[in-house]
């Protein structure tokens, strides 16, 4: 009885508090000062339409940026600001840097999975985990290292879809590259065979399903204004966040145990060549600032940087080869302009401040650039804006680039991705192993492949394949 009366209580006070937030964002939209002000971005709705859109936000959010380049959500405090504008972007990221922060909220809501790593914070430690993982992708060392091995684990990867080509069965492409991809991060970050793509490992295999399911309930916290309370209650997507946290900070803290074992007893007679052994060694500087959970976060961030932006590769040709091959790399371009890996990203206003179009922000507020509406404008790439066209990016055969504040997929500004190249030539090479061997088409051509909620895009559910083998003549 005590308990049906408890959760009775959580109903009513669940209720109690939607409704009276709905009532304070309805009296806000229509007593709020600004909000038929010309000199402020227009007022779409409230964020409980972003919440009650979570499943077709990124299409949602694209409708009303055809119409409305600027526009903003209301919520208690500040606004939620959203802009495809390639100006704004640029004033944003670039312009006006030092303005623009992660802000609060974005710490906050980041805070539990990435903690304070490097898409987590601003400032000083962002400024030494950039410094040294910049220098790092620059290196010769890791570009040699890390071909050897995309070129055993994408071999790996067409020996699995020789098998189910010759046997004519359909496999989830999504599963199988993701598990490549893995595999080559752990063994290039942090110099461990995790052996994902064999199903070998029975912690990799959970640390996946953790790494995933925390990268959705952590997205789901930009949308959910009830997060805090389910948080405090331990249920729903918070508590799912939590049991994913717990399985996540296990394998990752046993990895740092193993790695700093393995570097003591080889006393430095070995080249150091993945990247968690050179964070371990700067640690040694300064141990306090650069303990246990902070080397946990870079590694949470190297992992979305890493797992969910590229695919494993293979390295048999030299990087010249690569870089002629000029059609790949646009349609490899043209495919994360309309599929950005990082679909939506924000940023928070240290101070009052006017963007290039003419509207006000203020201090405070929340202010997004939307990269998955920005590759579907025809007011930034024209009237075909929503075709697959790699042509688009080829002038006489040759690749021409774009202004990263357009082509915002890998980001802009000092905080652009510093593994930008090593992304392409990842993604040259599998495409360039996989197509060599094989056709590819959909299992159920009917099927309709629809995203999933994550901070980074990812399809929904499987994405089942069939491999044809291609014959030579």
């Amino acid at each position: 009885m005590e308990i049906l009366t408890s959760m009775a209580i959580i109903v009513v006070t669940t209720i109690f508090i939607i409704l009276s937030f709905a009532l304070y964002l309805t009296i806000r939209i229509f007593t709020g000062k600004s909000r038929n002000d010309k000199r402020y971005t227009p007022v779409h709705a409230t964020i409980f339409d972003l919440f009650f859109n979570s499943d077709k936000l990124h299409d949602y959010e694209t409708e009303i940026a055809r119409t409305k380049p600027t526009f903003r959500f209301l919520s208690p405090g500040q606004s939620e600001i959203l802009t495809a504008d390639p100006r704004n972007v640029e004033h944003i990221l670039k312009t006006r840097f030092d303005n623009y922060s992660k802000g609060p909220v974005g710490r906050e809501n980041l805070a539990d999975l990435l903690g304070h790593g490097i898409f987590a914070v601003d400032g000083k430690k962002w400024k030494q985990q950039r410094k040294l993982v910049s220098f790092e992708f620059s290196t010769r060392v890791l570009r040699n290292f890390s071909c050897s091995v995309f070129r055993r684990s994408a071999s790996k990867l067409v020996s699995f879809v020789a098998e189910f080509a010759l046997s004519g069965n359909a496999f989830d492409a999504q599963d199988m590259l993701m598990r490549c991809t893995l595999d080559s991060i752990f063994k290039v970050g942090f110099g461990v065979e995790l052996r994902c793509l064999d199903g070998f490992s029975k912690e990799g295999e959970e640390f996946m399903k953790a790494f995933d399911e925390g990268n959705v309930a952590t997205s789901s916290r930009f949308t959910d204004p009830l997060w805090k309370l389910k948080c405090f209650l331990n249920i729903g997507s918070e508590s799912r966040l939590q049991k994913s946290v717990a399985t996540i900070d296990k394998f990752v803290y046993s990895l740092i145990t193993t790695k700093r074992k393995e570097l003591a007893k080889e006393q430095n007679t070995a080249v150091r060549e993945d990247i968690l052994s050179k964070f371990l060694l700067e640690s040694e500087k300064d141990p306090e600032n650069m303990n246990d959970k902070y080397l946990r976060d870079i590694i949470l961030n190297f992992m979305v940087a890493g797992k969910d932006t590229t695919a494993a590769s293979l390295s048999c040709i030299n990087e010249e080869a690569l870089d002629q091959m000029q059609y790949l790399h646009a349609a490899l371009s043209e495919t994360v302009r309309l599929y950005p890996p990082v679909p939506k990203d924000m940023r928070c206003a240290e101070n009052d401040d006017i963007l290039p179009d003419g509207h006000r922000v203020s201090k405070g507020d929340n202010i997004y650039y939307i990269a998955y509406a920005m590759g579907r404008m025809t007011y930034i790439w024209g009237q075909d804006a929503e075709e697959f066209k790699p042509e688009r990016w080829l002038k006489d055969g040759v690749f021409q680039t774009e202004s990263p504040f357009k082509f915002i997929s890998f980001h802009a500004g000092p905080r652009i991705c510093p593994g930008k190249d090593f992304a392409y030539r990842q993604m040259k090479i599998v495409a360039m192993a996989l197509l060599h061997f094989f056709r590819f088409k959909m299992a159920d051509e009917k099927s309709n492949v629809c995203y999933k909620r994550m901070l980074t895009l990812h399809v929904e559910g499987e994405l089942h394949l069939c491999a044809i083998p291609r014959t030579s003549t």
